[in-house]
């Protein structure tokens, strides 16, 4: 199926139904939840995802694991999906917070041939098969280590509007005294405040929010005109940092370069008791 709701097959009977959509630069789904499991892959461009708990940048041919029932809003940059939307219960080992994960070339090409398959595909011939072994490929992944490409969001309002301002307009100049100030604290304790509601150091997450930033201006500028635009004092000094966080190097998400996805993971020969067997289909 290609570019049609969710809504008009939610009900089929199926329990992965694969949905193919094409956006249009810079459209914004905003917030909104899905009864069902979601495996959305970005077959080109970048997608941002938001929840209440943290902020998810999606690279180029990577994808996300959205659970059931997680009020998400995601911005579309150049994007066209392949998603999966799964029954819950045939998924449960399915991540209780959103995810990002490799596609492995078996998998993507899984992807492009479920799109086509009618809301009703048949259970018993070839997509049956197919719909059974990408449950069998998205159990791999899903118990696999995630990608580093997330911070988190502290659960009070007045931090968590710091934190959506900036990575909305990150800025190398922004420090814990100035953060401190907008919500009238000391900074001592504005510090030990924010460690404890987002697991580090303010300072520490604004530099994983501005790394965040470059992937997707990466689409559209060099490695060279982002490390500067995101105040780094060298475009090496910029790769050193990306590549620490990311493990693999801004270069390879640079409009000059194809993406390249960075070492598919193993999946097909995973096993296990919780493996989703036949059932999923």
């Amino acid at each position: 199926m290609r570019n049609v709701s969710l809504d008009e097959v939610d009900r089929s009977g199926r329990a992965v139904l694969p949905i193919g959509t094409d956006y249009a630069p810079g459209q914004l789904l905003d917030w909104h939840e899905h009864r069902r499991a979601q495996f959305l892959y970005g077959a080109t461009g970048v997608m941002v995802v938001d929840t209440a708990e943290g902020n998810w940048t999606v690279p180029p041919e990577r994808a996300v694991l959205i659970p059931a029932a997680t009020r998400h809003r995601v911005r579309m940059l150049g994007v066209r999906t392949r998603s999966l939307y799964i029954e819950p219960d045939a998924v449960p080992w399915w991540p209780a917070t959103c995810t990002v994960v490799e596609v492995a070339p078996l998998l993507r090409e899984l992807l492009a041939v479920a799109v086509d398959f009618e809301a009703d595909y048949s259970l018993s011939g070839r997509e049956g098969v197919i719909a059974t072994l990408l449950l069998h490929e998205l159990y791999g992944i899903a118990v696999g280590a995630p990608l580093p490409f997330h911070v988190r969001i502290p659960g009070s309002a007045d931090l968590a509007a710091l934190c959506r301002d900036y990575l909305a307009h990150p800025d190398a100049g922004v420090g814990n005294a100035e953060w401190a100030a907008r919500v009238a604290m000391s900074e001592r304790a504005f510090t030990r405040r924010f460690r404890a509601e987002a697991g580090e150091s303010p300072a520490v997450w604004r530099g994983r929010a501005r790394l965040l930033a470059a992937v997707p201006l990466l689409r559209t500028a060099s490695v060279t005109e982002v490390s500067g635009r995101l105040g780094y004092a060298s475009p090496a000094a910029f790769t050193a940092a990306f590549t620490r966080a990311f493990g693999t190097p801004p270069s390879r998400f640079d409009a000059a370069s194809p993406a390249v996805p960075t070492g598919a993971r193993e999946s097909a020969g995973r096993t296990g008791r919780n493996s989703p067997g036949a059932s999923g289909a």
